[in-house]
């Protein structure tokens, strides 16, 4: 019985095959340390935390459609062409869509009527 423990421990401590594989995560950061993670931490952290770096998910159009956004809404500066690609490269590799993420928002189009909205009012008739 002791054997038995002993070998389900020695189980439970060995690593599993590919976590000791894994990239190793910047320690101020928590970005993987691989590829153009510099290039991303340089031109990011400049506005905002590294945590919404690591906690978004996207794809690469998803990822451009974030930067469009913060270019248009939080005066983030135009980025060369390359500098774009290898951003976009780095996140879309690293931090891709997972299986377990929240879904998109539902379109306002499709959404049924807010009761509690104020009423709009209807443009009068110039005739």
């Amino acid at each position: 019985m002791m054997k038995a423990r002993l070998a389900l421990l020695f189980l439970l401590a060995t690593p599993v095959m590919g976590i000791a594989d894994e990239i190793p995560l910047d320690p101020f950061s928590g970005l993987k340390m691989t590829g153009d993670w510099q290039i991303v931490l340089g031109n990011c952290i400049a506005c905002h935390s590294p945590k919404l770096i690591t906690q978004q998910r996207g794809t690469r159009e998803q990822w451009l459609q974030m930067i469009r956004w913060m270019q248009k809404k939080q005066n983030l500066w135009q980025f060369t062409p390359e500098i774009e690609d290898r951003i976009l490269t780095y996140l879309a590799e690293h931090y891709p869509p997972r299986d377990d993420q929240r879904r998109a928002a539902i379109p306002r189009d499709l959404m049924p009527p807010n009761p509690y909205a104020p009423p709009t009012q209807e443009p009068e008739d110039a005739g």
